[in-house]
């Protein structure tokens, strides 16, 4: 995906659709058009590391090449920011003379690789129609959704519209190999703050087995897959959909890891550390113990409050129905004025042990529903660094 202003961006895909050389690629039969996949590696922003495709239209008489991709969105729009909380992203499809689209990505140093797909006369041509179709001004523009509505996924049903189907009915049958936690983990590893953030507010959505066709949300899955498609070959038999793939430009920059980085490990100790700080503190520094637990306390509060909102006030559906909810609370928040309190030597109040208790019953039941069986969620890594926590805080607090 890249960052276009929209005003350049209605005059460019108005340009195309009139200018002679556009024409050749718009009026050329069937016959004479080359359909390929261009997948493009990710990149080092974090809107880039799902990397990002096209499809390519090459006239074979003229050479002209026209790419379309869905990727399109301006940080200057009304009230992006607002849309981006609010889950209500707005992109748009755009279209490039390929060498001009390629260039760019050699030149970020992403790969580019070219796959030349097998189709008929009959379906490049109906795939030109509605490529030119969908690129018109009233037509371009869609609501973005990070996992089921991306710039991949316009790619993959365009090609699947045009092969009549086919393409879905194959990938529906095979299973997906990673959930889209575990992808979204995997390629934003290489910024380890992002990459928490992300896990930490994905519910039980983005753990839910997918196949192949899901899968293939990503460029670099859809990429693979295609590999494994046929199609027929108009003599009664079957030819694989790829009929070449060749390697434009190698990728200059760091490659995400084929797995996802298993984060039980390093926030078990995250957890153990920052409750084996809050005993520490509270026996021989009183007042950073305060401090401690008040940065504890106002983070966990802070991260309940997001995800309560993301589950009720956003359309990020993969937000919703989130268990870390139970390990971090608004009501950290009420146990604020307790904590205090107890720097000068206050007991806690019924209250405080209440709130003490409601939080570690919720803990214990975020704890019991990951046990249960057919439990979705994976959340594993933060039960982990949470349970300590709340453990040595509610030593330190209760009221004696």
């Amino acid at each position: 995906m890249r960052y276009v202003g929209f005003t350049f961006l209605a005059l460019l895909a108005w340009l195309l659709l009139v200018q002679p050389a556009h024409a050749s690629v718009a009026n050329a039969p069937g016959a004479n058009l080359e359909v390929s996949l261009i997948t493009y590696g990710p990149g080092e922003t974090y809107w880039e590391r799902f990397g990002h495709d096209a499809i390519e239209l090459r006239d074979s008489v003229s050479g002209e090449a026209i790419n379309f991709n869905y990727g399109v969105f301006d940080f200057n729009e009304a009230n992006f920011f607002l849309n981006f909380a609010r889950g209500r992203m707005h992109y748009l499809m755009d279209a490039d003379p390929s060498a001009y689209d390629e260039r760019f990505y050699v030149e970020s140093g992403r790969s580019v690789t070219r796959q030349r797909l097998a189709f008929t006369a009959g379906q490049a041509a109906a795939l030109r129609d509605f490529l030119l179709w969908n690129l018109r001004p009233e037509n371009a523009g869609y609501h973005y959704d990070y996992y089921v509505d991306n710039c991949t996924t316009r790619v993959r049903d365009a090609l699947d519209k045009a092969l009549g189907g086919i393409l879905k009915t194959q990938l529906d049958a095979r299973p997906g190999g990673m959930t889209y936690r575990q992808q979204t983990v995997r390629l934003m590893s290489a910024q380890p703050w992002l990459m928490l953030v992300l896990d930490l507010g994905l519910g039980p959505y983005a753990d839910r087995p997918l196949n192949a066709w899901q899968e293939s949300f990503l460029p670099e899955v859809l990429q693979t897959r295609l590999r494994e498609a046929s199609v027929s070959n108009g003599h009664g038999g079957r030819q694989p959909l790829v009929q070449n793939e060749r390697l434009v430009s190698p990728n200059r920059l760091e490659v995400p890891p084929p797995s996802a980085p298993d984060l039980r490990l390093p926030l078990t100790l995250a957890g153990l550390l920052v409750g084996g700080s809050i005993v520490a503190t509270r026996r021989w520094w009183p007042i950073g113990y305060v401090l401690l637990a008040t940065v504890y306390l106002l983070s966990a509060g802070f991260v309940g409050l997001v995800l309560l909102v993301l589950w009720t006030l956003t359309s990020h559906h993969a937000a919703w129905a989130n268990a870390n909810l139970l390990l971090f609370s608004p009501l950290a928040f009420l146990l604020l004025p307790a904590l205090w309190r107890s720097r000068r030597g206050l007991a806690a109040s019924r209250f405080t042990d209440g709130v003490i208790a409601v939080q570690l019953l919720a803990v214990m039941i975020a704890v019991l529903l990951h046990l249960l069986p057919g439990t979705v969620q994976q959340n594993q890594p933060w039960l982990l660094f949470a349970l300590p926590c709340w453990l040595t805080l509610a030593s330190g607090m209760r009221r004696r």
